[in-house]
């Protein structure tokens, strides 16, 4: 008896989880960053879902408490750094943040792990990180 009530209790409070409000929001874009067509076509397709207000939230983005993990990492990533809200740096500030693409890039910090895991195709092959090295170098200081 003891462990159908345990079970019970962890249904129960698995499912009131699911009504904890979370948000889920794409506001609006105001200027993306200018890269190249090859770099922007990288940064798409492995950077946006985080670092952009054209985050597409998976179905698992829907379920708590992954839900809230989620919600979590996307809101930090778009404080650190906003592919959409460009205009909001200056232009040193972007210069910088290009710079710093590269610094988490090349050592494979970005895009994490724990993302490639359900996101395959945004794993940069050496190509790729070739090209966001070349762009990085290139970008005046």
């Amino acid at each position: 008896m003891k462990t159908f009530r345990r079970i019970a209790i962890g249904v129960v409070a698995a499912a009131a989880i699911q009504f904890v409000p979370i948000s889920r929001t794409n506001p609006p874009v105001e200027t993306e960053i200018a890269a190249p067509d090859s770099v922007q076509a990288i940064l798409t397709r492995s950077c946006y879902d985080c670092h952009s207000n054209k985050t597409v939230w998976p179905w698992y983005s829907h379920v708590a408490p992954v839900a809230w993990l989620v919600a979590s990492d996307v809101s930090g990533a778009r404080k650190k750094m906003n592919f959409t809200t460009w205009n909001a740096y200056s232009a040193h500030q972007q210069a910088q943040k290009i710079k710093e693409i590269w610094t988490q890039v090349e050592p494979g910090d970005m895009p994490p792990w724990y993302y490639l895991l359900e996101h395959k195709n945004a794993r940069m092959s050496d190509n790729d990180k070739a090209v966001i090295r070349d762009w990085s170098q290139a970008t005046p200081e």
